[in-house]
């Protein structure tokens, strides 16, 4: 058996001291230092096999941090790793302690397209793998055919549609050789919740942002605008996922999903959750009132929609533990869950072609405060996320 561990880091705001990323905004080199000190922490704490970042701006950044993790889990490594002149150097204890380090692990790296001038940078992600990569990485952002989706009136005459031709941020992906079993992930960072509001033409900025004019229809149209982007982003990584399951590869997708885990976005992208059973459903083209599915018919449909359904290791996890709660985020005194690792069925132990399972799923979120708590501005250096990793067991091949 092969035990691996998959995390999903949003480190809010990467980048060197003194640069403008979003507009007045940057790190003096005294914040820049305590930040890459806190990552670095929170990297050798988790120790992940396998961890995708989200709002990377500058690859030396995290290459910086990554370096900074390896020397101190050495440090760690020598400090409580006996050595082989021990003869209780074999226990279990030390082999949990041993920090494996990243000194031969690959990193890809897929930079923002919409980057811009400093005070208008946007962020980029990155996946880091100490099992390297099958072949090289894909960034999916400038799409080559655009995603049209048509509306309809409900009178029957033509809708509009409304057309994604790229991405806000990229979305990695990377096949990963884990001892024999090569893995698709997915590492994504969709549309947030941030309104979207268009400038008009010759305007000095959108009238929407001018609070002292507050617009409430306005606003709602921009939250509108970004729900619709970020819904159309999950169907672009929703098509991504369907070609490799399709071709039966096992699949896991993390990421920053922006939306909790029963939102219609995170919906789109694990797909439809299979009716208890089709033959008490009328058929799609019945002709009388106990026009209905077959119990074949049944049995035909459920696998077509499980064969293609990602599963939330998070809720794999409460169902296993009984754990009340879990979350990733804290605004406003809401807490929710909008990171995410989602696994196809072929880490369910009870499917039949069952490549492994999850073991156990952490959460680093003791640093969290509520964003409209006083000293939240220490989030500005700390990350706004919690990490989270899954325990994943692979059955011997």
């Amino acid at each position: 058996m092969t035990r691996f561990t998959i995390a999903s880091f949003n480190v809010k705001n990467l980048i060197g001291a003194d640069q403008e990323y979003y507009q007045f905004q940057k790190y003096t080199p005294e914040e820049y230092a305590w930040k890459s000190d806190w990552l670095a922490d929170q990297l050798l704490t988790l120790d992940a096999d396998i961890v995708g970042f989200q709002e990377i701006f500058e690859e030396s950044a995290l290459q910086a941090v990554i370096d900074e993790t390896d020397a101190r889990g050495q440090e760690a490594n020598e400090a409580h790793v006996p050595d082989r002149s021990k003869r209780y150097r074999k226990r279990a204890i030390f082999r949990k302690l041993k920090f494996d380090g990243y000194a031969e692990a690959a990193l890809a790296f897929a930079a923002n397209v919409n980057d811009g001038a400093p005070g208008h940078r946007r962020p980029g992600v990155a996946i880091l793998s100490r099992f390297g990569f099958a072949e090289p990485p894909e960034v999916l952002q400038d799409l080559d055919t655009p995603l049209d989706i048509p509306f309809q009136e409900l009178g029957g005459v033509d809708g509009g549609s409304f057309r994604l031709s790229r991405l806000s941020r990229p979305i990695l992906k990377a096949r990963i050789p884990i001892e024999g079993t090569v893995v698709t992930v997915f590492n994504c960072h969709l549309k947030s919740k941030l309104g979207e509001f268009p400038k008009p033409a010759g305007a000095e900025m959108a009238p929407e942002v001018d609070l002292t004019q507050y617009d409430p229809a306005g606003r709602a149209l921009g939250a509108l605008r970004a729900a619709l982007r970020r819904m159309g982003e999950a169907v672009v990584l929703r098509r991504a996922v369907l070609e490799e399951l399709n071709q039966g590869r096992p699949v896991m997708v993390l990421g920053d999903f922006n939306d909790g885990e029963h939102a219609v976005s995170s919906e789109i992208i694990s797909g439809e959750t299979p009716f208890k059973n089709y033959s008490w459903m009328l058929r799609h083209d019945a002709k009388a009132s106990n026009d209905r599915y077959t119990k074949e018919e049944n049995e035909q449909i459920t696998e077509a929609v499980e064969s293609v359904r990602l599963h939330s290791a998070e809720k794999l996890f409460v169902k296993k533990s009984m754990r009340d709660m879990v979350y990733t985020t804290a605004f406003g005194g809401t807490f929710e869950s909008i990171d995410q690792i989602y696994l196809s069925r072929h880490f369910l132990p009870e499917w039949d072609s069952s490549l492994g399972e999850m073991e156990y799923f952490s959460v680093l979120n003791d640093h969290l405060t509520d964003g409209a708590h006083p000293e939240a501005p220490y989030n500005k250096l700390a990350s706004d996320h919690g990490q989270i990793m899954a325990h994943m067991r692979l059955k011997v091949r």
